[in-house]
């Protein structure tokens, strides 16, 4: 692996935005072939949200013990330093276009928080997208409050800088994460009075095929739930956390049990004392870049939008390839088949020959394998009709703006709002720093009233923030090339 400065000429075979599993397996796979790569990423370090670790100065001495399946991300960290692969740290991806010549311009902000005085721009033959995922939240009442952090957001406090949201931590929401985050917190000393699940796992028992063809899952949870048993965290299924108390920060929680549909059943509440509260509704593909460039996408179960992909990885335009969770969330191995499989495809594609091959058709039966366990997994955990009925009408929804439930209800039942984009535009709900990555979901549902939520759809042209003197220097550069 080489850096910016050792790097070959432009343009490069193959830009690969994203250095977690899918970038990495592309990106080394790609390069094995003889393709120039440049790899794209915000962080400074490679291993993306899943394998995320502590910066060398903190002399970490056993990262590995807070990550599941270590092993897999060092041998594939081995391969990429071993490999020509160009790593770019630090370049935060804003936009992706398509040249009318057919080759690509990716362009990008630098620096830690993106806020480098130059603007980046690298120009590929090809493009693969592996920009993997976020978190899902639904609001509830004081879900504002200090001490309440994201699920993923706590384990990626515990990886990367080894400290804790708190000393009494209730892990929430819904997914196959939070069964690994309240192991890793408990592990590291934190106490954990319970898991609050909202759906259940017999779900998971309509696929029994799914299943069988895929034990490496069950035992994962076998050993997160070995780990919950040993330091004593209670599960509690199909229940939620329905309101959070305290004044400057979490003081404790009030768990609610739920029916089928996720509505609180009456009576049922009990308080939970804590100083943390962890809480994640699952992931959302991250796959902005590709919808701005017009890329078909599908439903999931599970409620969320993911891009439509063939067989060998491509989007619905010609050279641009996907990988991971931008295709739906899968996990780590998962994503490591798609990117090898992606590398491959697209090196084979500017090579002038077909992707075929026993790797291939391997690569594929696997993927398909665990695509599979990912539809069952999102299914069972997709959010019901009536959660809702959590909030009250002075809830926060959109927390950039400060839109409440009740100016949400009020745009829809006296304004007419019909759509998320209606209520957008009458509340403001949306248009903060996150662009309705935190509060899309839930403006959506209630647009929806009783009915299904509309997908999203919208294109965005920045998928970042952007300085307007990085846009002022892109305009400079380009005068200077003519």
């Amino acid at each position: 692996m080489t850096t910016a400065a050792s790097a070959p000429c432009e343009p490069y075979d193959l830009a690969v935005i994203g250095a977690g599993s899918a970038g990495m397996a592309g990106a080394v796979a790609a390069s094995g072939l003889g393709l120039t790569v440049a790899l794209l990423d915000a962080s400074p370090q490679t291993g993306g949200q899943f394998y995320r670790h502590p910066a060398p100065a903190l002399g970490a001495v056993r990262p590995e013990a807070l990550h599941h399946d270590w092993s897999a991300f060092t041998d594939l960290r081995r391969r990429l330093a071993a490999s020509q692969v160009v790593h770019l740290a630090g370049h935060h991806v804003w936009n992706v276009m398509k040249e009318a010549d057919g080759s690509w311009v990716v362009h990008a902000v630098t620096g830690p928080d993106g806020t480098d005085e130059r603007p980046a721009r690298v120009h590929a033959r090809a493009v693969l997208l592996a920009t993997g995922a976020y978190e899902r939240q639904l609001p509830f009442p004081g879900w504002t409050l200090p001490g309440v952090v994201g699920a993923g957001g706590a384990q990626a406090m515990l990886k990367s800088g080894l400290v804790l949201p708190g000393r009494r931590i209730v892990v929430a929401g819904s997914g196959p994460l939070l069964l690994a985050v309240a192991a890793s917190l408990a592990a590291a000393g934190a106490r954990v009075p319970a898991v609050v699940e909202a759906s259940g796992y017999l779900r998971y028992a309509r696929d029994p095929r799914a299943l069988m063809t895929n034990p490496g899952k069950a035992a994962e949870a076998l050993v997160h739930g070995t780990a919950l048993l040993r330091h004593r965290v209670r599960l509690r299924p199909r229940s939620a956390v329905t309101e959070v108390h305290g004044t400057d920060r979490v003081e404790a929680v009030t768990v609610t049990r739920l029916d089928r549909d996720w509505r609180p059943v009456p009576g049922t509440g009990r308080l939970i004392t804590c100083d943390a509260l962890a809480v994640g509704h699952g992931l959302v593909p991250q796959i902005e870049l590709a919808t701005a460039l017009g890329c078909a996408t599908r439903p999931r179960p599970d409620g969320t939008v993911a891009l439509a992909l063939d067989g060998l990885q491509e989007t619905s335009v010609p050279g641009l390839w996907s990988a991971g969770e931008t295709g739906g969330v899968g996990g780590a191995e998962l994503a490591r088949v798609e990117g090898e499989l992606a590398g491959i495809a697209a090196a084979t594609r500017i090579r002038g020959r077909g992707a075929r091959g026993g790797r291939v058709r391997e690569l594929q039966r696997r993927r398909d394998r665990m695509r599979a366990f990912a539809d069952v997994m999102a299914a069972a955990h997709a959010p019901g009709p009536g959660w809702p009925h959590w909030l009250t009408d002075d809830t926060d929804v959109c927390r950039c703006e400060e839109v409440t439930a009740g100016s949400v209800r009020e745009a829809v039942t006296d304004l007419g709002a019909r759509d998320a984009r209606t209520v957008k535009l009458l509340t403001r709900a949306g248009m903060g720093w996150c662009q309705g990555r935190m509060c899309g979901t839930a403006v959506a549902c209630l647009a929806a009233r009783d009915g299904a939520a509309e997908l999203p759809g919208e294109r965005r042209p920045f998928a970042t923030p952007v300085p307007l003197s990085a846009l002022a220097a892109l305009d400079e550069s380009a005068e200077a090339e003519h």
